[in-house]
C-alpha cells in the first residue's frame, strides 16, 4: 500500500525547515549505506549527531503525532528519528530495499522497519528528475510531491530515486515500526477507519457507526502489538 499524506507540515514549519537546512553542513550519504546499497547511493545527508538534524527531526515527529491520516495508515509503534538527504545535479539512489532492522544511533534500541516514509521538502519546480520510484505487484509508482507532503510505502519494496538533472531535491526520510505487523491487516484497518470517517462526515446514524468503530478497535486489539 502506497499512501500519500498531504500537508504534513504547516506552511510556517516548512519555511523553518527549509531555512535551517539551507545553511546545513551536508556530508556524503555513503556513510549510512548498507552492503547492498553502497554501490548505488549517491547523495548528501546530515550526520545523525548533527544538532540541526535532531531539532528538525523533532519538529517532524511532532507534526506526525497530530496527523490523523498518518496515524491511521501507519498505526505507529516506533518512529525512527527522521534523517535528511539532498540530491543535486547528477545524484541518484539506485534500486534497493531498506534494511529490515535499524538501530537508533547512539542507543541500543532497534526497530523493525515495516514502513518507509519520504517527506518532500523541496517544491517540484525547484528541481528536475529526482522522482521516488516504488515497485510493487501493480508496477511502478513514480512519486514527486509538493513540499510538505509525505509518501508512506512498504519498507520491503524495491525503490529508487531517479537522478536529479537540475536544482536540488531535499527530503526527510524515516521508518516506522507499526503496531500491526501484518501489512494486509494494516491495510484493512486503514480502509475501515477511512470508511468510518467518511460515513461520519456524511451524517450516518450513530448506532451503526458505533458498531463499526467497535469492530475497528477490537481488530486492533486482536492484531496489534504494543
Amino acid at each position: 500500500m502506497v499512501v500519500r499524506i498531504p500537508a504534513v507540515l504547516a506552511a510556517a514549519e516548512l519555511t523553518t525547515l527549509r531555512d535551517q537546512l539551507g545553511v546545513a553542513s551536508w556530508t556524503s550519504g555513503s556513510a549510512t549505506a548498507g552492503f547492498q546499497s553502497v554501490a548505488v547511493k549517491d547523495n548528501q545527508q546530515l550526520p545523525h549527531g548533527d544538532p540541526l538534524a535532531r531539532e528538525c527531526g523533532a519538529l517532524i515527529v511532532a507534526a506526525l503525532e497530530r496527523n490523523p491520516l498518518f496515524l491511521s495508515a501507519a498505526l505507529p509503534r516506533h518512529v525512527f528519528p527522521p534523517m535528511f538527504n539532498r540530491y543535486e545535479n547528477g545524484m541518484a539512489f539506485g534500486a534497493h530495499v531498506d534494511n529490515a532492522v535499524r538501530q537508533v544511533p547512539a542507543t541500543s534500541f532497534r526497530l523493525r522497519t515495516d514502513l518507509s516514509a519520504t517527506l518532500f521538502l523541496s517544491a517540484p519546480a525547484d528541481y528536475d528528475g529526482g522522482e521516488l520510484v516504488i515497485q510493487d505487484t501493480y508496477g511502478e509508482h513514480r512519486v514527486k510531491l509538493p513540499a510538505g507532503d509525505l509518501v508512506l510505502y512498504p519498507a520491503g519494496s524495491v525503490h529508487r530515486v531517479e537522478a536529479v538533472t537540475r536544482g536540488a531535491r531535499v527530503a526527510s526520510i524515516f521508518w516506522v515500526q507499526s503496531m500491526v505487523r501484518d501489512p494486509i491487516a494494516r491495510e484493512l484497518l486503514f480502509e475501515l477507519d477511512d470508511s468510518i470517517r467518511e460515513l461520519s462526515a456524511a451524517g450516518t446514524a450513530r448506532a451503526p457507526l458505533v458498531r463499526l468503530t467497535g469492530l475497528y478497535h477490537n481488530l486492533v486489539r486482536r492484531w496489534g502489538d504494543l
